[in-house]
């Protein structure tokens, strides 16, 4: 692996793990076992470091979408599979992160605001257009509303404010805040799926690591 491809893995989780502003440039140096200098020759300042790791981790985002929307027998099956990626994310994610980000990296916060309300906004389009026509989904649903809801309330799993980390546990609120936004738009056919993918999810769970 090159060494700038090896500075933004570990950059990354470090960041993921222990959020972006208690991780110092000597720290990740150290991790690595290099010197603070050689990470400055790929990039100037932590800020830079930052953009990068965030568009790394967009690009990889967006390329489990697609493989989520190629994989899924059908829409709910889609936001399924989305939903047990995230939770493997949310394992070792400091609920911290976008915090930082918004505070500390505004460049690289506003990366993922174009990320949330092009890609992410276009792939729920797409996943509410395929719902319906599998009559999984209302027809009479605005999509672009649920679209814009459903983005959002994603992304409260990562806010302590709400939902603190000692008080709530992360994987749930991934899944709650998922299947009530299927509940408000299944049809009784998509119901029926939800209740099917919820027994297969507990099956999985209850054999594998507690989250």
């Amino acid at each position: 692996m090159e060494v700038k491809d090896r500075i933004l893995e570990k950059a990354a989780d470090l960041f993921m793990r222990y959020g972006i502003k208690s991780i110092t440039m000597d720290e990740i140096a150290t991790s690595l076992g290099i010197s603070k200098k050689t990470i400055y020759q790929f990039f100037t300042d932590k800020d830079e470091l930052v953009s990068a790791v965030i568009e790394q981790e967009i690009g990889k985002n967006e390329a489990e979408c697609v493989q989520f929307r190629d994989d899924a027998a059908d829409a709910v099956h889609e936001v399924f599979l989305a939903v047990e990626d995230l939770d493997e994310l949310l394992r070792y994610t400091n609920p911290l992160v976008l915090y930082d980000l918004e505070k500390y990296h505004p460049k690289a916060f506003r990366r993922i605001k174009d990320f949330k309300y092009q890609f992410l906004h276009a792939a729920m389009m797409e996943n509410l257009g395929r719902g319906i026509a599998e009559g999984v989904y209302r027809a009479d649903i605005n999509k672009d509303i649920v679209a814009k809801s459903r983005i959002e309330a994603s992304f409260l799993v990562f806010n302590p404010d709400i939902f603190p980390a000692s008080k709530y546990s992360m994987s749930e609120v991934n899944f709650q805040l998922a299947t009530l936004f299927l509940h408000g738009i299944a049809t009784d056919k998509g119901k029926q799926l939800i209740e099917q993918y919820t027994n297969e999810r507990n099956k999985k769970l209850s054999h594998g690591p507690k989250v």
